[in-house]
Parts: structure tokens; C-alpha cells; sequence
């Protein structure tokens, strides 16, 4: 009887555990996810390549090239690199960082590109 409660106990307690979350976002792609895949290569710059993926583009785009700071006042190049997946109506649905530095105020140069307003 006891092994039983104890078992019950700890599956409950497993159950309990379990939560249903959803996506969690960055703040890129709460800033661009649902907004015109045009506006992004318009303000930033074209991809440098695209492929299909059913009905999804998948485009690799680079930008973003500039010289800042680092936190010792050297000059360093920094620039950005993504995988931007655009739906059928050239609306963005997801955006994965594939190069990243850390920038003039935090750890992430893309994001302070990115999420400016």
C-alpha cells in the first residue's frame, strides 16, 4: 500500500509539472513576425540568397555592417546574419539569428540592429 502512494505521489507530482507554453518569441521576432518581409529588406537590405520550402520562402540575408565600441573603446566590425522564413503573401514568420556578436550595449548586436525603432 505505501509503494502505491508513494508511486501516485510521484507521478502526480511529474503531471503537475507538465504546463502548455506557448512559442517563445525574441525580440526580434516580436518586433517583425506578421509584418511585410519587404519592409525588413528595405530598411536593412536585400537577401543574399532564397529557396522554397512548400509554401514558405526561406531567405538568408546579411546586414547590418557597421563599426562600433566594445566595452574597452576598441573599433570592432559588426554585422548580422538570419534565416527569415516569409509565408506565401511575403509576410515574415519566423527570423533565426545564425550570426551574432555583442554589441555597443548588450550581448546581442542583431537585436540592437533589429529592434530599433
Amino acid at each position: 500500500m505505501n509503494y502505491r502512494l508513494v508511486a501516485l505521489a510521484l507521478v502526480a507530482g511529474v503531471v503537475s509539472g507538465c504546463t502548455t507554453v506557448g512559442p517563445v518569441s525574441s525580440p526580434i521576432e516580436a518586433r517583425w513576425v506578421g509584418k511585410s518581409a519587404g519592409s525588413f529588406f528595405a530598411r536593412y537590405a536585400p537577401p543574399y540568397s532564397d529557396s522554397s520550402e512548400g509554401s514558405q520562402t526561406v531567405y538568408n540575408w546579411r546586414g547590418g555592417f557597421n563599426r562600433i565600441k566594445d566595452e574597452k573603446g576598441r573599433s570592432i566590425s559588426v554585422s548580422c546574419s538570419a534565416t527569415i522564413r516569409a509565408d506565401s503573401e511575403y509576410r515574415i514568420r519566423s527570423i533565426t539569428i545564425t550570426s551574432d556578436r555583442p554589441g555597443a550595449k548588450g550581448p546581442s548586436y542583431c537585436t540592437e540592429l533589429l529592434t530599433a525603432e
